[in-house]
């Protein structure tokens, strides 16, 4: 099973917006080093407790301060973007680092109304032409040309690039068939909502049509993980992720507490109930324990790749969990 890495740029208590940067960019050279698969930066607006606005800039970077490791977007926000614009910058991003990019891209606004109003500069989104948006931009990525003068008159360069690796993702299979149609790799959020089936990766593998940009179908997994050296470490680190997805129901964005405040910040059992619900969507143990659990999942669901998310408090202590999961899978 390969193993992957996918970042928010979040922003803990007690730290800035340009430290969550730095800090992805050292979380980058580490995965390098270990021997990890792929870096994606995730896309989010309007939020100050995650700072990951331009994924495609941050990939640059990320690209420009590794050797080995896949970087890409976990994914751009479509509906924010001309398919010409997303083709120029990841045949760019290709020529700097041709065989290493993933265009990867999303369907949802990744920011509230207010952030998707402003991205359009208060026009009224379009929201029902993503899957055709992609297709548009995969064909001018692939020095195609598109069908109608809007984009059949303008080439994207530069040309002839190296094909960045193409992804959609998904977090509920609706997306799965068009994905597979397309022939491009299917990466799904299993820490947004728990609900992975066999089903929907089937549904993938059955409809796959080979493409320019994947021979053959392409699965990864994405999982919340809090690993450590024991289980009550684990827990204990865990913790201010459980609270902030208590909150996130709640409507409420906040920088997470420190693990100390976690540990004793007040909850009526009606919250504690709300938490254990959304446990399921966080994995948490001991790095071996979480490893089985990992094994586990790709045996039942027949994955190709774990990607994992992980934010503790601490840089120190988010660095340690992909040492301790590399440790146990590599």
């Amino acid at each position: 099973m390969r193993l992957s890495v996918l970042d928010q740029a979040p922003v803990t208590k007690g730290n800035t917006g340009v430290d969550a940067l730095r800090k992805s960019e050292e979380l980058a050279v580490l995965a390098d080093e270990l021997g990890y698969y792929r870096m994606w930066m995730a896309e989010h607006h309007g939020i100050e407790s995650v700072v990951s606005s331009a994924p495609e800039i941050t990939a640059a970077r990320l690209a420009a301060k590794t050797e080995n490791i896949r970087i890409g977007t976990g994914g751009v926000m479509m509906m924010h973007y001309s398919p010409l614009k997303m083709a120029e910058v990841f045949k760019t991003l290709s020529a700097f680092s041709p065989g290493r990019i993933d265009f990867g891209v999303g369907r949802a606004p990744g920011g509230d109304g207010r952030a998707v109003y402003a991205l359009s500069e208060g026009k009224r989104p379009e929201m029902d032409n993503m899957y055709e948006k992609y297709q548009i931009a995969l064909q001018l990525i692939n020095d195609e040309t598109p069908e109608g003068r809007l984009f059949g008159s303008t080439p994207a360069v530069p040309d002839d690039v190296t094909l960045p690796e193409a992804w959609m993702l998904g977090s509920s299979g609706n997306s799965a068939i068009e994905t597979a149609k397309m022939g491009v790799g299917y990466s799904f959020a299993q820490f947004f909502n728990g609900e992975l089936s066999r089903e929907i990766l089937d549904a993938y593998r059955r409809n796959f049509k080979p493409s320019a940009f994947m021979e053959k179908p392409e699965i990864n997994v994405c999982y919340m993980v809090t690993a450590a050296e024991t289980k009550e470490e684990a827990e204990y680190q865990a913790r201010p992720q459980d609270i902030a997805g208590l909150w996130l129901s709640q409507g409420r964005i906040a920088k997470s507490l420190t693990p100390e405040e976690a540990k004793d910040y007040p909850l009526t059992e009606m919250d504690k109930m709300k938490i254990e619900q959304r446990r399921p969507l966080h994995i948490v143990g001991s790095a071996k324990e979480v490893a089985e659990k990992l094994q586990a999942e790709q045996e039942m669901y027949g994955f190709d790749e774990a990607m994992i998310v992980s934010i503790p408090h601490a840089q120190e202590t988010r660095l340690d969990v992909y040492k301790l999961l590399a440790k146990e899978l590599f």
